[in-house]
Formats: structure tokens, C-alpha cells, sequence
């Protein structure tokens, strides 16, 4: 007969886990990660928690005839931007929970 696991004891490292997934959330509304298109012509900046803080156009990337390439590097910046951003949520959240994923619990 495998023994009851304590229950308490699980409540209390899911509720330190818990705090400790909070604290990193609000950490990563401070930290930010660049990133750019078009040999660095348009860059975009992102926080942690997915908000797009900046977006920085040299002015040479503006040509009226070609409008659809800006937008392009546009893109190409704020989703490479946001990659990077998941990927630190990921890094720092994961390895609160040890790899775990969702616990069913709230808040993780």
C-alpha cells in the first residue's frame, strides 16, 4: 500500500509556488527584450509580459512607394519580439514549477 501523500504539506508548497509564479509575473513586467528587422531599421521593444513598450523606425526605411515593405519589417520586429518575450516568461516561470505546467491550480 503506497502512504497518503500530506495534504498539507502540498497545500503549502502549491501555495509558496503560487507566490512565487506572482513574483516572477511582476518581475517581467520590468524586464524588456529587443528586437529588429530590415539589418536594423525597425525595432521593437517588449516586456515580459507581452507589451509592446516601443517601436523604432530609422528613416530611411520610409519609402512612399513601397509601403508594404515597412510593414513587413513592422511584423517581422514586434512577432520576433514577442517570441523572445515568451520565451523569458517561459525560462523564468518554468523553472518556478519545475516543469510541471499547469498544476490546476489558479494562478499557474
Amino acid at each position: 500500500m503506497t502512504p497518503q501523500p500530506n495534504m498539507q504539506q502540498l497545500l503549502q508548497q502549491a501555495q509558496k509556488m503560487q507566490q512565487q509564479m506572482m513574483e516572477a509575473q511582476e518581475a517581467l513586467k520590468d524586464e524588456v527584450v529587443d528586437a529588429s528587422a530590415g539589418g536594423g531599421m525597425v525595432t521593437v521593444q517588449v516586456t515580459g509580459d507581452l507589451v509592446v513598450k516601443s517601436i523604432t523606425i530609422d528613416q530611411q526605411a520610409v519609402d512612399p512607394d513601397d509601403v508594404e515593405l515597412l510593414q513587413d519589417m513592422v511584423l517581422a520586429a514586434t512577432n520576433e519580439a514577442l517570441r523572445a518575450a515568451q520565451e523569458l516568461a517561459a525560462n523564468k516561470l518554468g523553472g518556478i514549477t519545475g516543469g510541471l505546467g499547469g498544476l490546476g491550480l489558479p494562478g499557474f
